[in-house]
């Protein structure tokens, strides 16, 4: 029988090693903030996998997502002295700089009328998630079932299946047997027209 064990890590020991890397994290926001350019490939280095992630899960979408990571990293750079480790540690900060980004990303494409989207290459769902935050903050379900009643047919069938259906584009397209672009087409136009009745 093997008598070796897995290491024994105690909470105060992982506490330890978290406060470590934080520490390390606060002190490269602070020497970006002095304009130490070392510092700031340190921390794109060892952060971008997971900002990435952060905001490919919000955005869905590969181009959307390294673009909308650069702007994160470029707001880094610029506003590292507004950093106040007081109010939590620099991969909070970062983290929150990424989702607030790729928020306001969500939030331009969905609004530019008539603008091609390239979504669909993975669940449709976060996205919809995102519109639907902004509709349920201000209206009741009354209204959103009114602004839905308003749609055509084939719209609110495509809407429905993605917004309550949880189903990708890819998905709905298969239930409907329709194309994909007819399924795009039909959910952004739906989109677009639920937030006008409901602005």
């Amino acid at each position: 029988m093997n008598s070796s064990r897995a290491p024994h890590y105690s909470p105060a020991h992982i506490s330890t090693r978290r406060t470590r890397r934080g520490s390390e994290f606060d002190q490269l926001v602070r020497r970006i903030a002095e304009g130490d350019r070392a510092a700031y490939e340190d921390l794109y280095r060892r952060t971008r996998g997971l900002i990435y992630s952060r905001v490919l899960n919000i955005v869905c979408d590969t181009g959307y997502a390294e673009e909308t990571c650069h702007e994160v990293y470029l707001q880094v750079w610029r506003s590292a002295s507004g950093f106040d480790p007081a109010r939590g540690n620099a991969l909070t900060w970062l983290t929150t700089l990424a989702h607030h980004q790729a928020v306001d990303r969500v939030r331009r494409e969905c609004s530019a009328a008539g603008h091609e989207h390239r979504w669909g290459v993975c669940d449709y769902r976060p996205a919809t998630d995102v519109v639907a935050e902004e509709i349920l903050r201000r209206q009741d379900e009354r209204a959103i079932r009114n602004g839905l009643a308003a749609l055509t047919p084939y719209q609110r069938e495509s809407v429905v299946l993605a917004f309550y259906g949880g189903l990708t584009y890819a998905q709905v397209a298969a239930r409907l047997g329709i194309g994909l672009p007819a399924v795009k087409a039909r959910i952004r136009s739906g989109l677009a027209q639920l937030k006008t009745s409901l602005a």
